[in-house]
C-alpha cells in the first residue's frame, strides 16, 4: 500500500508519495521503504506521474514502463495534459513487445481462476450451511445451489458498466481464443461440483463479461498523471485504475479529471490510503462517520416498528398503513441528516482549507503535501496497523514556468559517487530526435 497526494491551485501542483511497498509471497508479506512512486513523465516538459497500488504491470515495474515511454517521448509535447495521459495509455495499450502473448494468456488464467474461486467458495459455504441445517445434502440441492450462485454472479456482472475503448467483438474473440484455458480452469475449480452444459455456458459468459465490465481485481495499479500541456494555463490531473493486458488490450478505467480554472481554484486529492487526509479536511474520520450514519439509520428505521407495536386498539391494516408512513418519514429524516452533515463538513472544514490552498505559494504547496503523507505515516506508526506507509517522502512541484521541480527526492545511490548519472541524464536525446 501507499499514500500519495496532489495539491493544486492556479499557480502549481504539488505531488508527494511515500516509499513503502508491500511484497507478498506464499511465506508471508515483507514491507520495504525504498520504492520510487513519483516520476517526471517528460524530461523537458511540466508533466509528472505517480503510481500507487501494484508497483508493476504484469510483472514489469511501472518505473521501467514510464522511463521507456519518456525516452520515446523525447522532446515532443502536447497541447494539453490530457493528451499526455492519452499518449501514455496508448503506449501501454497498443500491441507492445513488453507484454508477450504467453504472459497475457497466463495473466488471463490467473484473473479467471481467482474470480471462479470466489464463486466456488460461496457455493461451498452455502452447501455447508444446508448440511448443517438439514443433516445432509443431495445432488438436486447441490445442483440448485450451484445454479443460483453462478447466475447471481453473472447478473452482478451485467449490472456493471461496459468500459470504454474496447473493439466491438473483442470479448467474443478473446473467449474463443482462450477457449481451452477457460475449460481447464472450469474443470479445475468446479471439479467436485455438479455442473451441466447450461452452467458451463454461463461461466463462459462470465469470462467474456469480466474482460470488458467495470469490475477490477483487488490487486491493481493506480496512475496519476498531472501537470500542464502547452495550452494549459492552470494545472490538470487525470488518474486511472489499471488491471492488465489480455489479447493485446489494456483493461483500464479513466476516473474523473481535476481541472483548475477560474471557478475551481484549488483541490486536495489523496490517493490509496486516504483516511487521514479526509479526517483533516472534513473534521471526522471516514470510518467513524460511516458507523454513525449506519447506527442512526438503524435507529430511525427500527423506531417506527417499536412505536406501532406498543400502540393497542389498532387494526392490523391500519398498523401496516401507519408503519409505511412512519418509515417514509424516518427515511426523510435520515436523508436530511446526511445532507445537513455533508453541508456542515463542506462549509466549516473543507471550504476554509481550500480557500487557503488557493493562495499558497509553490513552496507551501510542497510542505502541505509532505505533511499529509507524514501524518498518514505517523498514524500507522503509533497504532497496531501494519506500517504500509513510510520511508522517505518524495515531493515535486510542477508549475507552468519552472516545469517539474524536485523538492525532495531519494536516490538508491550516493550522488557524490555518481556524477555520470546526472551528466548523462539528457545525453543522447537530441541524437534520438534527429534519427
Amino acid at each position: 500500500m501507499t499514500a500519495e497526494i496532489a495539491i493544486m491551485n492556479k499557480e502549481a501542483i504539488a505531488l508527494a508519495a511515500d516509499s513503502a511497498v508491500t511484497l507478498s509471497s506464499p511465506d508471508g508479506q515483507k514491507i520495504f521503504t525504498s520504492a520510487n512512486k513519483l516520476f517526471a513523465l517528460s524530461k523537458y516538459h511540466p508533466v509528472g506521474i505517480m503510481i500507487y497500488g501494484k508497483a508493476s504491470l504484469m510483472d514489469i515495474p511501472w518505473e521501467t514502463i514510464i522511463k521507456i515511454f519518456r525516452k520515446k517521448l523525447n522532446k515532443n509535447s502536447f497541447n494539453s495534459l490530457l493528451e499526455y495521459a492519452d499518449s501514455f495509455i496508448e503506449f501501454v495499450n497498443k500491441k507492445n513487445p513488453l507484454f508477450p502473448i504467453d504472459e497475457q494468456k497466463k495473466y488471463f488464467s490467473q484473473i479467471l481462476f481467482s474470480y471462479f474461486s470466489i464463486i466456488q467458495k460461496d457455493i461451498i459455504d452455502e452447501m455447508q450451511k444446508s448440511i448443517k441445517s438439514n443433516g445432509g445434502i443431495d445432488d438436486t440441492k447441490i445442483y440448485e445451489i450451484v445454479n443460483i450462485h453462478i447466475q447471481k454472479y453473472y447478473d452482478y456482472l451485467l449490472n456493471k458498466n461496459v468500459l470504454e475503448k474496447f473493439p466491438k467483438n473483442y470479448a467474443v474473440q478473446t473467449v474463443k481464443k482462450y477457449n481451452q484455458e477457460i475449460t481447464n480452469i472450469i474443470n479445475k475449480v468446479f471439479e467436485k461440483l455438479i455442473i451441466d452444459k447450461k452452467q458451463i455456458d454461463l461461466l463462459f459468459q462470465i469470462s467474456k463479461e469480466l474482460l470488458i465490465r467495470d469490475i477490477f481485481h483487488s490487486n491493481i495499479s493506480g496512475l496519476v498523471i498531472a501537470g500542464f500541456g502547452e495550452n494549459d494555463t492552470f494545472p490538470v490531473l487525470r488518474y486511472y485504475d489499471i488491471e492488465g493486458i489480455i489479447n493485446n488490450k489494456l483493461k483500464y478505467k479513466k476516473n474523473n479529471d481535476m481541472i483548475i480554472n477560474f471557478k475551481n481554484r484549488a483541490a486536495v486529492l489523496p490517493f490509496a490510503q486516504r483516511e487521514m487526509v479526509h479526517t483533516f479536511m472534513e473534521g471526522i474520520e471516514p470510518n467513524l462517520l460511516n458507523w454513525i450514519d449506519g447506527y442512526l439509520n438503524e435507529i430511525f428505521l427500527s423506531f417506527p416498528k417499536m412505536i406501532i407495536e406498543n400502540i393497542s386498539n389498532l387494526s392490523e391494516d391500519y398498523k401496516k398503513q401507519l408503519l409505511e408512513k412512519l418509515l417514509l418519514t424516518s427515511k426523510k429524516i435520515c436523508d436530511n441528516w446526511d445532507e445537513n452533515i455533508k453541508n456542515i463538513r463542506q462549509m466549516n472544514f473543507v471550504d476554509p482549507v481550500i480557500k487557503v490552498v488557493a493562495m499558497l505559494p509553490k513552496n507551501e504547496l510542497a510542505t502541505m503535501a509532505e505533511t499529509f503523507i507524514n501524518l498518514t505515516s505517523f498514524k500507522r506508526k503509533v497504532t497496531m496497523e501494519s506500517e504500509t506507509v513510510g520511508g522517505p517522502i518524495d515531493v515535486a512541484v510542477i508549475s507552468k514556468g519552472d516545469g517539474f521541480i524536485w523538492i525532495k527526492r531519494k536516490h538508491y545511490f550516493d550522488k557524490d559517487f555518481n556524477p555520470q548519472f546526472f551528466s548523462n541524464y539528457y545525453r543522447g536525446e537530441d541524437n534520438n530526435e534527429k534519427k
